[in-house]
């Protein structure tokens, strides 16, 4: 009995370990799903707390997370602290808000991982997941009327800029290749309209602290 008990004891400082290792690396993710209702995330809010959610069920806790999303009164830019951010494998992303908005940051199809540390699928991948809500420009301030309502809208009204968190896309141009400004949404805000030209409703979570 007694060695049972120490084994038992020794795996749940093993788990332990492993969580807190987690907790102190993981501060960036591509969300593994979306709100399910397009561009509809219940405005930054519940965009936010849908990146504390799923940080938490792949047992990360005690980080206030923010969604990467411009709106109509805010930049993204603004929203995600200072830095450096690591992705659910220990890879640093950026050091700060600078270097994530230059030519130096690592974000990549193998680098912007979900929160479970699984690869999101890209182009030339079925489905083709690769557009990322942002609403933003390249340096990560606004766009006027490409946020979906300030991601409150689900139907044919509206448009998102998006990101490829790839960096792929069909040339060779900045914009392709640009992980938070690539494209707008074609044909509204609902999740149908974003799947068309390569999304699926994901956006970036950043933690604040």
């Amino acid at each position: 009995m007694r060695k049972l008990l120490l084994v038992t004891a020794a795996a749940s400082l093993v788990a332990i370990g492993v969580a807190s290792s987690q907790d102190a690396t993981m501060s960036f993710f591509v969300t593994s799903v979306g709100s399910g209702k397009g561009a509809d995330l219940g405005g930054p809010a519940g965009a936010d707390a849908h990146c504390a959610s799923l940080a938490e069920a792949a047992g990360v806790t005690g980080k206030t997370w923010a969604a990467y999303l411009s709106t109509s009164t805010e930049d993204a830019r603004d929203r995600i602290g200072k830095g450096p951010w690591f992705n659910a494998k220990g890879v640093k992303i950026a050091d700060d808000v600078a270097s994530l908005h230059s030519d130096a940051n690592a974000i990549t199809k193998q680098t912007a991982l979900d929160e479970k540390g699984e690869v999101v699928n890209g182009r030339g991948d079925k489905p083709n997941r690769h557009d990322v809500l942002t609403g933003s420009t390249p340096d990560g301030t606004k766009i006027a009327d490409q946020t979906c309502g300030d991601w409150t809208l689900s139907g044919a009204e509206g448009a998102a800029m998006t990101g490829h968190h790839d960096r792929t896309g069909l040339d060779d141009s900045a914009a392709a290749k640009s992980w938070n400004s690539s494209h707008a949404s074609r044909g509204g805000c609902s999740q149908e309209a974003l799947k068309s030209t390569g999304g699926d409703g994901l956006f970036y979570c950043f933690a604040v602290n």
